[in-house]
């Protein structure tokens, strides 16, 4: 069963307070993977506790790094789910994982965190990951 759009709201604006864009519609996944030139950083989202603890206070560290790539977005998982199937489509080599994120660097994936990678470690080491990420690519 979904979870309330009241209890999800906040995990949403905890994002779009730093600046990600909300794509919640497969249209709007493809109009942003369709601007190719440059970096693109996409988010998926989710209610997990690795999500609350790690993914998020990460993300938004690593985007108050001077480096940051040209575009960030986000769907959520369990809750945009055309959307969410759309960014998967992007990255059908790689299982379905949310939360997760993934770097692109002219329209090709460049760099990805999985669930697993995301899971037991502080937020300071995923940021880290990817502050690199994007020093190396942005």
């Amino acid at each position: 069963m979904p979870y309330s759009p009241l209890l999800v709201k906040p995990m949403r604006d905890e994002l779009t307070a730093i600046g990600v864009q909300e794509l919640l519609s497969a249209e709007e996944v493809d109009s942003f993977m369709n601007q190719k030139e440059g970096t693109s950083f996409l988010i998926v989202n989710s209610v997990c506790g690795c999500a609350a603890g790690m993914a998020r206070p990460a993300i938004r560290v690593a985007l108050e790094n001077g480096t940051r790539p040209d575009r960030t977005a986000s769907v959520f998982a369990g809750q945009d789910l055309e959307a969410t199937a759309q960014v998967r489509s992007y990255m059908a080599q790689i299982p379905p994982s949310s939360p997760s994120m993934a770097l692109f660097k002219d329209g090709e994936l460049v760099f990805f965190v999985p669930r697993h990678r995301i899971e037991g470690r502080d937020a300071e080491a995923v940021a880290k990951d990817l502050t690199d990420a994007f020093e190396a690519n942005c």
